[in-house]
């Protein structure tokens, strides 16, 4: 119980941090954009409210995914966590697309003899900041997010450096449109365009596994491979049979059969049992729910 506490606090702590920078930087890109003329800076700051809003969605979830088996929940709240992964895979895939239309049809324009507008150098200042800012957002999320093993807080870190890609491609734009003159203004969409192909591809690896999970994909082979070889480590048991896995949240589920001699005492197939569950739990996680089943050895 401990040990979800502190995976909580971790959590909330690195997301609101994260939330705080978004705000800052959304309503500092908004007034680049305004005052510096760009067309493109107003989409990034619209980027990092959807950063934003997506470490709300976060910290919701991962409060209901922390709460403990009840009379409604008896494997727990975990699958909430992974529908918020999927569910900022979605939101990030909009954005990806949102920007590939807008810059899309900026191209077009300008393939139609338009000329973008010159974008004011607070709206480059604003880029470069972000990209500073959401990089080291993007670190510590990602470090915490690998450390309690958290697919949503992970999904969220790529969120925050997918912000950081897009405000790559917008500085390379500004800055081009700066330095460059009016014929060099489109190097603007052209790099969004190929930051929200990015964008869209991490959305999808984000947003993929959540489904499988949910659909109750089973864990990968080398996990399944290792609880085979856990069972058989045991004296006296052998045949591991009718494995069943999945993950709910960061926490396995794990049902399997194994036989041991029809004449084995109960307290010695007890203990056996209890081994192999503390050694599974070692590796995946005290709160690792397990279900066995001792059957008699086949003649």
């Amino acid at each position: 119980m401990e040990a979800n506490k502190k995976r909580e606090r971790e959590i909330f702590r690195v997301t609101l941090w994260g939330s705080f920078v978004n705000f800052l930087l959304l309503v500092f890109k908004f007034v680049a954009g305004i005052f510096g003329g760009s067309s493109a800076m107003i989409a990034d700051a619209v980027h990092s409210l959807s950063d934003f809003i997506t470490d709300v969605v976060v910290i919701l979830f991962v409060r209901i995914s922390s709460k403990p088996c009840d009379t409604d929940h008896d494997f727990g709240h975990g699958k909430y966590e992974t529908l918020a992964s999927s569910l900022i895979g979605l939101m990030l895939c909009a954005v990806g697309i949102g920007i590939l239309w807008t810059s899309g049809e900026k191209i077009i324009s300008v393939c139609m003899g338009h000329t973008l507008e010159q974008p004011g150098m607070v709206a480059l200042i604003a880029a470069l900041v972000s990209i500073f800012a959401k990089e080291l957002i993007y670190q510590w999320t990602a470090r915490v997010g690998r450390k309690v093993d958290s697919p949503a807080v992970i999904a969220n870190a790529w969120h925050h450096r997918s912000d950081a890609l897009s405000s790559i491609g917008t500085a390379v734009g500004i800055g081009g449109a700066i330095l460059l003159g009016p014929n060099w203004r489109v190097l603007d969409p052209i790099a969004a365009v190929v930051v929200s192909v990015f964008i869209i591809r991490v959305s999808m690896q984000l947003f993929i596994p959540s489904i499988q999970e949910l659909l109750e994909k089973s864990l990968p082979e080398d996990e399944e491979r290792f609880i085979m070889d856990c069972i058989l480590s045991e004296p006296g048991v052998s045949q591991p049979h009718k494995l069943r896995t999945r993950r709910i949240g960061n926490n396995r589920a794990i049902d399997v059969h194994f036989r041991m001699d029809g004449n084995t005492p109960l307290h010695v197939a007890h203990n056996a049992t209890r081994n192999i569950e503390n050694r599974l739990r070692q590796r995946f996680g005290a709160q690792t729910i397990i279900t066995t089943h001792v059957e008699p050895t086949e003649e």
